[in-house]
Formats: structure tokens, sequence, C-alpha cells
């Protein structure tokens, strides 16, 4: 398989396609140069595919507590399996960390209720959102692969660079 260098060390490169990657699953859509967002393609597919094949697999685990009374009580949580776990892993490997932002007008308070059990938010859309909507579109179309589309935007004033839009589909 032949790895586009763009005119850069590995370490800059890979740290490009981090990057990169990085905005595109968070926004969904992102502009660069044409042969930034071939790379991309290739990159962003992979870990897509690894999270679609792994978002599954989930398992139901009995937790005992104790409260401020001294009652016991048992809850039930949801944890993520050994491929889910493993996938995450690798996942969270090739991405930085996003912060979730606070939105316009939002409270603090409310803010901090709707981010308190989101330990990065980046990896929760990936595995929530992301993974079921294309395993479920791998099952209407009968393919994999495919999630993201380039088009082509014309040409970059200054350094007549050929620029695209890279986005998920």
């Amino acid at each position: 398989m032949k790895v586009m260098k763009l005119g850069r060390p590995t370490e800059e490169r890979l740290a490009i396609m981090r990057n990169q990657a990085t905005d595109l699953l968070w926004k969904g859509k992102i502009e660069t140069t044409l042969a930034r967002a071939k790379s991309l393609r290739s990159y962003t597919e992979k870990i897509l595919t690894l999270a679609i094949n792994s978002y599954e697999d989930v398992v139901t685990v009995q937790k005992n507590s104790v409260n401020k009374k001294g009652e016991k009580t048992t809850r039930e949580v949801m944890n993520d399996g050994p491929k889910k776990l493993a996938a995450r892993r690798r996942i969270k490997a090739k991405l930085y960390t996003v912060k979730e932002e606070r939105r316009k007008g939002e409270k603090k308070a409310d803010y901090l209720a709707r981010i308190d059990n989101i330990k990065d938010p980046l990896l929760e859309k990936i595995f929530n959102v992301y993974a079921p909507k294309y395993a479920a579109r791998a099952k209407e179309l009968g393919t994999a692969g495919g999630y993201t589309r380039i088009l082509k935007t014309g040409l970059r004033k200054g350094d007549n660079a050929e620029m695209a839009i890279i986005e998920l589909i």
C-alpha cells in the first residue's frame, strides 16, 4: 500500500493526520488540500471500521455499593467488552482528546451536568453516533466503507494548491 508522504517527515505527517482526523470526526466536515484529504480518507475510514466492528461488545456487570446510611445497593452497569475496549484504546491512540464546548447561553451548572459522566466526548461520539449509523448503512447497502466524501473546491490563492472539502456521509 502506498503512503502519501505530503512532503513532510513521518512525525509531522502523522501529527497532521491525527489533528485533521480529530477535527473531521468532531465537526463532520473540514477544508484542506486535496492531497491531505485523500490521505485523511484512508486514515479516518480505518478508525471508523474499527469502531463499527466492535461497538456492540458490551458486558453488563452487577455493582454493589454502600450508601451514607449503610444500606447495600446493587445496580447494573454497562462496561465495554474486551473487543470494544481494545478498539477504544487503539482509536484513542490515533486521535487527540477533544474537550466538550459550552453552548451559547448555557449556564455553568447545566454544562457541568451535561458532561459529568463523559470522559472522552469524541470517542463517545464515534461509538454511540457514527458506529451504529454506518453499521446500519452497511447492512442496508451490503457494503462496508465509503464513510467520507471529497469535494474539490478549486485552487487556493497564494500557492495555487488544489483545495477540497472532506466530509462524513
